[in-house]
Order: structure tokens, then sequence, then C-alpha cells
């Protein structure tokens, strides 16, 4: 059965999709970067392992607040934010050959924040 979070983060998936704005950016809207649910585990395990490689991402290791759900699209969502945010939050940075989205609504759940 899939968790609660697994929902809201399809859920903001949806919303952001539907409002037609996921990759619009108004002037101070804060945004986040996320991996597409339809993005395969191969792309998902690629996306982690190149973002790791340029970003700290230990908020993931067992134990940490990000850890779970522990599943390669709540992970590779953690750490495709943490590459979005440390290049600028630029549109280029959150493309990962076009398996990400650009979501208007916070993806933060529990201690999980995405800063």
């Amino acid at each position: 059965m899939a968790s609660s979070s697994t929902f809201s983060l399809l859920f903001l998936l949806l919303l952001s999709f539907v409002s037609g704005r996921m990759f619009a950016m108004a002037n101070g809207q804060r945004t986040w970067c996320i991996a597409k649910p339809s993005s395969n585990e191969a792309t998902l395990l690629a996306n982690i392992n190149y973002a790791c490689s340029q970003v700290d991402c230990r908020v993931l290791h067992k134990g940490c607040p990000c850890f779970s759900p522990d599943n390669l699209i709540n992970h590779a969502s953690i750490a495709m934010n943490l590459y979005f945010r440390a290049h600028g939050c630029q549109q280029g940075s959150c493309d990962f050959r076009g398996s990400a989205l650009i979501v208007i609504t916070d993806p933060s759940y529990d201690n999980c924040l995405y800063e």
C-alpha cells in the first residue's frame, strides 16, 4: 500500500500539471524540482547518482529526515531538488533528461524539508 507521502507527492504533481504552471516561475514564487512519477527505476537511480555526486545528499541516509519513505521516487525527488537549489533554481538545472518537473507547491513532509 502506498504511503500518505507518496499520495501527497502525486497530488502535488497533479496540481502543478492541472494549473498549467509547472514550468512557470512568477516573480518571487518559490519552486521545487521533483521526479516525474512516470520515470523508470533506472532513470531515477541515475538521477540520484548524478545529483548526489554534485551535492551533499546526507539527508537521504538511513536515520535522517528524508530517508523515509525509502523508495526511488522519493529519494530521486529530494536529490534532484538539492541539485536544483545548489544551481540557483534555474529551470535548466531541473531537467534530468526530461525526467523532472518544477512545482510551485512545497513537497516537504514530516521532518523532511525541501529547502
